[in-house]
């Protein structure tokens, strides 16, 4: 074993030792130089060179996460401490590529070597420095913009199940929402998913101000444990030193935190509910405290998968999210469900940035949609309808076809116009429970004729 100490020269700060241990992608080093989070060089004895991070110390052995595994590993390897904590580049030239999760870019081109480097995971913004959120990013998506507003500087997740198309849905949102830079994470995606990523930022035009970090599948899973803070960490640069509007688009988050359990396991921590960590919750605050509207500078705005094994929300994973972050977007049966959905910030915006009719509109359309479930039901159980149930069973699916499924796309006032014509095709004024003057504003005059061009124009 040869140790050197610590020094102003780079070379002093390296230091080599042999392994203890290796269990799955984790090894241990008996050393006392080691610093929590820094970034250590491992060379096995056939000359593969791969990097490390300090996870753990524990008096003088120190725990390492291996980002390409510890498959083919060897005791007799050789550790060299850097003394620097894991970075990540940073610059313009970043915009339009693709990287693993320990850096590396994997779309074909040129490195980045020359480039600026930034630390990864830092703390979150000072309080002092937020602003409150105050402007609306519009998507597109009416079941978003029209019911539960994304605002500026918000957290919120997609809760949904294996099999729905919420990749589908971020994807969208990626290349309509109203943003200066699209950060993408991606943690254990199949390369289909990966691949339909990449495809539909570049066929929308959007690829040039995008940045996609991306660990598949085949990936080691201690790389699925950077992609987050990687993505974290560039959006926050952009947005506070090019004051940019960032939106980080995370996937899946239940995968992030099920690497986080295998880690944990691997350093052999005591386990909580079912299996998970008992710092999930604070894992997760940290990577989602990162969104901020940043004082004098742009914002970062993060909207990420979180699936539900079983569709099970008591789920440890979207039962802490849930407790994190300010609403939820519910994504099942292939459509945003208007019921369990709710953006605790979109009262910031409704009405104040957006037209005077949105709340109104929003309120009675939902109610109107409840009310119609309802009669449906009492159809299916053959009891008689009324006149006004029936008006309210060919709402429901006015509604459903125009707004509820994921691949309409509209501008929010134009969701605001079919959303009168709809009303306007079912209900009379008196029905409506509107204010009046909103009803001479907007109710249109030949609802069933405009509502036909409005869908041929949608």
């Amino acid at each position: 074993m040869v140790t050197t100490s610590r020094g102003s020269d780079f070379r002093d700060l390296l230091q080599t030792t042999s392994l203890l241990e290796i269990v799955g992608d984790m090894i241990r080093v008996r050393t006392d130089k080691a610093a929590l989070g820094d970034l250590a060089i491992v060379e096995n004895v056939d000359g593969a060179v791969s990097t490390a991070r300090v996870v753990g110390i524990e008096r003088d052995i120190a725990s390492l996460q291996v980002f390409t595994g510890g498959k083919g590993l060897s005791t007799r390897a050789k550790v060299r401490f850097t003394g620097l904590p894991l970075q990540v580049t940073h610059s313009e030239n970043i915009l339009g590529r693709i990287f693993n999760g320990a850096g590396e870019p994997i779309d074909g081109r040129p490195t980045l070597d020359q480039d600026p480097r930034i630390n990864v995971g830092g703390p979150t913004v000072n309080p002092t420095m937020r602003v409150l959120a105050s402007n609306m990013i519009e998507t597109e998506v009416p079941m978003i913009d029209l019911f539960n507003c994304l605002v500026e500087s918000q957290k919120i997740p997609i809760f949904s199940v294996a099999g729905e198309p919420f990749n589908a849905l971020l994807a969208r949102i990626g290349f309509q929402a109203d943003a200066d830079i699209v950060v993408f994470g991606g943690m254990g995606l199949i390369f289909d998913d990966y691949h339909f990523f990449r495809t539909q930022f570049e066929e929308h035009g959007v690829f040039h101000r995008t940045v996609m970090y991306v660990n598949q599948a085949s990936d080691p899973i201690v790389e699925r444990l950077n992609i987050a803070d990687m993505a974290l960490a560039v959006a926050e640069k952009f947005a506070v030193e090019e004051n940019k509007r960032v939106l980080v688009l995370l996937t899946d988050m239940t995968a992030y935190a099920d690497a986080m359990k295998e880690v944990g396991v691997a350093q052999e921590k005591i386990p909580a509910t079912r299996g998970y960590m008992g710092d999930l919750y604070t894992q997760l605050a940290k990577r989602y405290e990162k969104a901020c509207d940043f004082k004098g500078a742009g914002s970062v705005t993060i909207l990420a998968v979180t699936t539900m094994p079983g569709g099970d929300v008591t789920h440890p994973v979207p039962d802490n999210t849930g407790y994190i972050t300010e609403g939820q977007l519910y994504l099942h049966d292939g459509v945003i469900d208007p019921f369990g959905s709710l953006s605790r910030l979109k009262q910031h915006v409704v009405g104040k940035v957006t037209r005077e009719d949105h709340s109104q509109i929003m309120n009675t359309m939902v109610r109107f949609y409840s009310n119609a479930k309802e009669a449906e039901q009492k159809q299916q159980m053959s009891f008689e309808l009324s006149d006004f149930d029936h008006k309210l069973i060919r709402f429901g699916k006015l509604f459903y076809d125009r707004f509820m499924r994921i691949e309409v796309s509209m501008p929010l006032e134009k969701a605001l116009d079919l959303a009168w014509l709809t009303l306007a095709e079912c209900f009379e004024p008196q029905e409506l429970l509107i204010k009046q003057e909103l009803i001479d504003r907007y109710y249109p005059g030949n609802p069933s004729m405009q509502a036909d061009d409005a869908a041929v124009t949608g």
